[in-house]
């Protein structure tokens, strides 16, 4: 499974194990226009043999749909128009805090953290799920 970390600069990635136990952050997509950024996610699609996609959905904090929730929603309606495999979202809240938090407790220096905090916080996404999904189908 692939799961992705959508912001308005970066989208963060992350794969799952075969298994579908594990998620570890594999990259960043400095975002262009939307059109590059489905193509790259379709090609890392292919690459991976990925049979799911995961979006983290940013609410807010009261579960309502702002903003930036509407912005994803929108590339989640592109994106899904390509895609052959399920698609589906998380609820992401405080992924990308809980990232770098993750990030500065182990020492990583600022300029470092925000290099990998999109990916990490894509990795935080997906395991949520994966967890969730082990919990439901143990």
């Amino acid at each position: 499974m692939l799961g992705l970390d959508v912001g308005e600069r970066r989208i963060g990635v992350a794969l799952s194990d075969p298994e579908g136990i594990l998620a570890s952050p594999l990259m960043v997509i400095n975002r262009t226009r939307d059109k590059a950024d489905i193509e790259a996610i379709l090609g890392l699609v292919r690459q991976h043999e990925v049979t799911r996609v995961v979006v983290g959905l940013p609410r807010s904090m009261d579960g309502s749909i702002g903003q930036q929730a509407e912005r994803v929603q929108n590339f989640i309606g592109m994106l899904s128009e390509f895609l052959e495999i399920p698609l589906e979202t998380w609820d992401e809240r405080l992924s990308t805090l809980a990232a770098e938090r993750l990030m500065a407790d182990a020492g990583l220096k600022r300029g470092k953290r925000k290099e990998q905090r999109d990916a990490l916080a894509a990795a935080l996404v997906l395991q949520g799920y994966l967890d969730r999904a082990l919990t439901l189908d143990p």
